[in-house]
């Protein structure tokens, strides 16, 4: 059971996505929020996995840095609604450990969806909100299949390196001293990174490119 906090300002649209977790599979509200400033003191107080929330026109009342993010705490996934899921505050927040953002009209399915796949460690972003960041990056000297090792950060390979060693999230959260959550983005970041559809596609991508020794 996925535990879920919503936040908004507006207690009727607080109200309405209350009402669209609970009636999500596997999907529990475990307290509300009206964001703002009082967001990380909610967070902490009712320990989500995830966070559902409604950001509208005030994300300057919103300090990114401020929210939960790090490793040696509990860090639930952020999921942002937004008028302006495009906007240059997309990248701030990201680095804040975001890890999906969606336009306000997102419908019902979309936003279950997204809640229970940033819970499994991933990221979702609107495909144009992709496509905005990449082209806003340099050329790449090289193909995409000569990808190096610095890829991956350090950390990343050590948890790709026990992946290999076929060891589960919790194991590797356990062995590392982090949250399930932060060892989920590790994996999800992994994957990304190698263009890999499953664990193993990593590790045998991983030991090709020479990052970990089978």
């Amino acid at each position: 059971m996925t535990a879920v906090l919503v936040a908004a300002t507006q207690d009727v649209t607080r109200a309405g996505l209350e009402a669209l977790v609970a009636a999500g599979p596997d999907l529990r509200v475990v307290g509300r929020s009206r964001g703002g400033p009082s967001l990380a003191s909610d967070i902490a107080a009712t320990h989500p996995d995830v966070v559902l929330l409604e950001l509208g026109w005030q994300r300057d009342d919103l300090d990114w840095n401020a929210l939960p993010h790090d490793d040696l705490t509990h860090t639930p996934a952020l999921v942002v609604l937004s008028d302006d899921p495009q906007g240059n505050w997309v990248a701030d927040a990201l680095r804040a450990g975001v890890h999906a953002v969606l336009p306000r009209d997102a419908t019902r399915d979309e936003i279950i969806h997204t809640i229970q796949t940033v819970a499994a460690g991933l990221v979702v972003l609107p495909a144009a909100t992709i496509a905005r960041f990449l082209a806003a990056q340099p050329a790449p000297a090289r193909a995409p299949t000569s990808l190096t090792g610095q890829t991956l950060t350090a950390r990343e390979i050590e948890v790709l390196r026990m992946m290999a060693e076929g060891l589960g999230n919790k194991m590797i959260a356990r062995h590392l001293g982090i949250s399930d959550h932060t060892v989920k983005f590790h994996v999800g970041s992994i994957l990304t990174k190698l263009n890999a559809a499953s664990r193993t596609e990593a590790v045998t991508i991983g030991a090709r490119q020479g990052l970990i020794a089978l």
